[in-house]
Parts: structure tokens; sequence; C-alpha cells
């Protein structure tokens, strides 16, 4: 059967791989058993955030090493800006055995924490943010899916998506072409990327009508959003890396996941809830989209994050929850990702928590 774990690691700098390396030294996972790497890097996550590829490339030489060449397929999502209280850190997700609908565990068994991840093709640059990108994003989520050994999309709570930004280079590139984009403006087109993969795990998961999704309603329409994807844009890839968080009876372990949608940058509640609903057991990480209300307003009260020309809505957002959610779950080093694009609803988003049983 399936046995997934998953551990944080605080960082000292995006290129600190001490804590991953005194993590195996006491046994707290295989490196040949990872499956994928979140983290959060402190750089502003936004088009010249060169953090996450810094990470992604120290990740990469360090587990090419402990694993001796069996981490070839690991995927790897960076999130920059650890603004406010946010703290540098690593999830490492670890996968052994192989879960499937014919897996023998009883039926009456508790569900168990199963990973599944995917990735997309490269895209070109006139694909970002448009119907291609959100069909091949729904194609590889529900690869993901069946790779996590997961029967009903009820029991998928958490889609982590990386996915790929314009730079000015290929914005070029595309010009000498005569193609025309979905944006000019890099800092843009994240939204756009984060929004159209978005829409593609709502697809994938029945949650966004495909048959009535027009290409103009990326980013326009926010009442089509998927309740469980969390996506993230930087320019250290040209793929979509899909990383799928539920819960299987194919699975096994004391992990497992379960997801609330917060309706504001400021619903603490949403994740006190899912504390509430598991009492005893240990809260190993929380795992959240943060966004800025697009009307301009939380709770009635003007806020001038859309408005700040110093410092992108994004960052403000993130400060914001990661400040609620440590509070309330107490603890600061957690995954929060900037920008919600179709990603819960308008100025709220998802918040996921991973709990290990006692």
């Amino acid at each position: 059967m399936m046995n997934c774990s998953v551990i944080k690691i605080p960082a000292r700098a995006p290129h600190d791989m001490s804590g991953l390396g005194a993590a195996v030294e006491e046994g707290l996972f295989r490196p040949e058993e990872v499956v994928a790497v979140l983290g959060k890097t402190e750089g502003n996550g936004c088009v010249n955030d060169f953090t996450r590829g810094y990470a992604v490339m120290a990740l990469k030489g360090f587990f090419a090493e402990a694993a001796q060449g069996g981490a070839a397929d690991i995927s790897y999502v960076m999130s920059g800006g650890t603004e406010g209280v946010l703290s540098p850190h690593f999830t490492v997700i670890s996968r052994s055995g192989q879960g499937g609908a014919d897996a023998d565990k009883s039926a009456d068994g508790p569900k168990s924490l199963a990973i599944g991840v995917a990735r997309t093709r490269s895209f070109r640059p006139e694909e970002l943010g448009r119907l291609p990108q959100v069909d091949a994003v729904a194609d590889a989520v529900a690869r993901a899916v069946i790779d996590a050994g997961i029967t009903s999309p009820r029991d998928v709570h958490f889609v982590q998506i990386k996915c790929p930004l314009l730079t000015a280079e290929q914005i070029y590139e595309a010009h000498s072409r005569e193609v025309s984009l979905i944006t000019e403006d890099t800092y843009k087109s994240m939204g756009y990327s984060r929004g159209a993969s978005a829409l593609g795990a709502g697809i994938a998961l029945g949650e966004v009508d495909r048959s009535v999704l027009k290409e103009e309603d990326i980013c326009t329409d926010w009442g089509q959003f998927s309740t469980v994807a969390s996506t993230s844009a930087g320019s250290e890839l040209s793929c979509c890396e899909v990383i799928v968080f539920g819960n299987s009876l194919s699975a096994d372990g004391p992990y497992h996941i379960d997801h609330a949608v917060m309706q504001d940058a400021v619903d603490g509640a949403a994740l006190q809830g899912l504390l509430d609903r598991y009492p005893g057991e240990e809260l190993v990480q929380v795992l959240a989209k943060a966004e800025a209300d697009p009307d301009g307003v939380i709770r009635g009260r003007r806020h001038i994050m859309l408005d700040d020309s110093d410092i992108n809505h994004t960052r403000h957002a993130r400060a914001v929850v990661g400040g609620v959610l440590a509070y309330v779950g107490g603890d600061p080093m957690i995954y929060v990702s900037g920008g919600g694009e179709h990603q819960g609803p308008k100025g709220g988003g998802p918040v996921a928590a991973v709990f290990r049983r006692k």
C-alpha cells in the first residue's frame, strides 16, 4: 500500500541544505522516496524572484547525491515571498509503495494521506493564460489523481501547481513569430498563468464546467473557481508541475489531510474549524492561498493592497494571511502562496491542513 509522509525543515537561505542533510541522518525521510518538495523562499515572489530557481538548483544537487541518482522525477515547487512572519522552509513529501482501487485495506478503516504527481508539456508563450494551458493542466491533474490512487474528487483536498510566466525575452520571441499574447506585462502574466492553471484543476475535479468556459473568462469571471487549487507562477520552468494531496483507502500511515475555504484574507475561522475537527491530532503543516479582494474591500472596509505602487498586492496578501494562519495554527513555518485567481471565492482561498494521528 502507499505510505506518504510530510515533514517541514527550516532553511537559513534558499540554498541551505543543512536541515535536509540532518533530517536524512536522523532517518526522518529517505531521499529515494521523495516525490515533491514545496518551499517558501525569501525573495519578492514576483517575476525577478530568482530565489526560487536558486533553491531548485540547490535541491536538485542535494537529492542527486543523497538519492544516488534516484531523484530525477522529484517535483520542486518553490513559492517566493516570506513577508511578515512567514518563515523560510522546505516541506518534504515522501511516498513509498503504490496505491490503487484494489489495495488490501478495510473499507471501514480510516483513509490516509495519498500523494500524486504529474507534469504538463512545456508551453509556448502564446498558450499561457489561455485555454490550451487550462486543458493541459486539467489532464495533468486527472493523471495525478490516478497516480495518488484517489477514486473520488471529494477525497482531493489540495492541488498545488507550479506554472510558468512570461518574461521579456519570451515576449520578444513571440513578436518575432507575429503571434499574440494574453498580455505583454510580465507581472500580469503571473496572474493569467495562475488563473488558467486553477481553472484546469477545477475542470479535472468537476468544479468548473469546461463546456461553458470561454477564454475571456480567465481572470475576469470570478464565479468560476476551484476550492482546492493553489497555483504559483515562476520563471524557473516552462511546464506545470502538479501535486495532488488527498486521502485514500489505498494509502496507509498516520498522516491525513483536510481542507476548508477562507472567505477572505482574515478568515482564520476556516483553519480553526479544521483544528476543532481533529482534537488531539498533531498539526503537521498548513497549505494556503492568499489573495487581495479585487473589489478593494475586506468585510466592508477599504484596503489599499491593489493601489500600492511600491509593494505588489500579492506580497501584502501573503503577509496578512500568513499572520492570521500562523496565529491560529501556532506556527509561522507554513506554506502560504500569493495570487488567488480562480482559487477559491473572490478575495478568499483554500486552506488545507496535514494532520498526524497519535
